[in-house]
C-alpha cells in the first residue's frame, strides 16, 4: 500500500526576513541552500534533500504551508485520489513554483492549515556524506539539529483531522489526549514512520501553528540547547524538561516573529500495530510536562 514517508518541510512566516535568517542559521544552526523572491530556503546538516524550513517574509507569523513526501509519483496520484475521496479540494503546484521543489499536490486541512504532498525536490546530500562518514560535521554552529522532526498545529474538529489522516493518508495515531470519559479528543498525536509522531494537533482555533520541533541527538544536547538560547537571548517558553506523551525530552523557544520552536530528543518508538496510548484530561499536565505536572498558560496561548 502507499505510504507517506515523512513530514518534508514547513513554511513559516516571519516579520523580519533577515532578522529570522540571521536566527535559522546561527541560534538553529540550519545551511541556508537558496533564496527566491521573499523566501529563503533551509537545511540541516543530516538531512539530504534541498531544504525543509522555507522562511518568507509577511505581516503576521505563522504556518503558510507544511508538506509530506511521498515515495514515487504514482503515491502521488494514488493520494490525491485518497483526498479527494475524502471530501477535500486539491489542486496541483506546478513544477519549480518554488526553489528545487517539484509538482505537489495542495489541499487545505480540516483544521485549515494550508498542506502539500510531493515526490520531487533537488537532492543536495548531508555534511557528512555517505561514504565512511563521521557522526557529525566539525563545522556545526548552534543548535544544530539533526532533522525537522514534526509540527503541531491547532484546530476546533480534531476528530475530523485524525479521520483524514488515518483515511486518507494511511497515518496511524500513537498516543491522543482526551476528556475523562474518552469521549472527546483535546490533542491527537499521528505517525507514519516510526517515530512517536510525524505531526500532532491539539484544540485551538483553526488555522494555528502551536510549534515546529527539530530533531536533536540526546538530553545532553537539549541542555546545550537551552545553554545556546540562553547564550543568544532567545526567550524561552520552557526550559528542559520531558514530556509523558511521547516520552521525548524538550526545550521551547521563541524566533524573532514569535513563531514557537522546539528541540525534541528521544521519545517512543511508534509501531503500524501499537495500541493507542490515551492521557485523559485530569493527567494533561504530568502528560505534556512530566516533571512540573502543569501546563504554562504561555505553552496554551502562545500561537501564531
Amino acid at each position: 500500500m502507499p505510504r507517506v514517508m515523512r513530514m518534508g518541510r514547513i513554511e513559516l512566516k516571519v516579520l523580519n526576513l533577515e532578522k529570522s535568517v540571521d536566527y535559522y542559521t546561527n541560534v538553529i544552526g540550519l545551511e541556508e541552500t537558496g533564496r527566491m523572491g521573499n523566501s529563503v530556503y533551509f537545511k540541516a546538516w543530516d538531512e539530504y534533500d534541498h531544504h525543509s524550513l522555507i522562511l518568507t517574509k509577511s505581516n503576521s507569523a505563522g504556518v503558510a504551508h507544511l508538506a509530506f513526501k511521498v515515495e514515487s509519483l504514482d503515491d502521488l496520484a494514488y493520494f490525491e485520489k485518497q483526498i479527494e475521496r475524502f471530501g477535500l479540494t486539491t489542486t496541483r503546484i506546478s513544477n519549480n513554483t518554488r526553489l528545487a521543489e517539484g509538482e505537489a499536490v495542495h489541499f487545505i486541512l480540516p483544521t485549515g492549515q494550508h498542506c502539500e504532498l510531493y515526490y520531487e525536490i533537488d537532492f543536495l546530500g548531508t555534511k557528512v556524506g555517505n561514504l565512511n562518514p563521521h557522526p557529525w560535521p566539525l563545522n556545526k554552529k548552534g543548535i544544530a539539529p539533526h532533522r525537522l522532526d514534526h509540527c503541531l498545529l491547532t484546530g476546533d474538529d480534531l476528530k475530523m483531522v485524525t479521520r483524514f489522516f488515518v483515511e486518507a493518508l494511511n497515518f496511524r495515531q500513537s498516543e491522543r489526549i482526551t476528556t475523562v470519559d474518552q469521549q472527546e479528543l483535546i490533542a491527537t498525536f499521528l505517525f507514519t514512520s516510526n517515530k512517536a509522531h510525524d505531526i500532532a494537533f491539539v484544540k485551538g482555533p483553526d488555522t494555528k501553528l502551536h510549534h515546529v520541533g527539530f530533531h536533536v541527538e540526546d538530553v545532553n544536547a537539549v541542555f546545550k540547547a537551552a545553554d545556546i538560547l540562553s547564550m543568544y537571548e532567545v526567550p524561552f517558553d520552557v526550559t528542559p524538561t520531558r514530556h509523558g506523551v511521547t516520552r521525548g525530552q524538550t526545550t521551547y523557544f521563541y524566533d524573532p516573529s514569535g513563531n514557537r520552536n522546539e528541540a525534541f530528543a528521544g521519545g517512543s518508538m511508534a509501531f503500524r500495530d501499537m495500541p493507542v496510548i490515551t492521557w485523559t484530561e485530569d493527567k494533561i499536565g504530568q502528560g505534556v510536562f512530566y516533571h512540573r505536572r502543569e501546563l504554562s498558560e504561555s505553552f496554551l496561548k502562545a500561537l501564531t
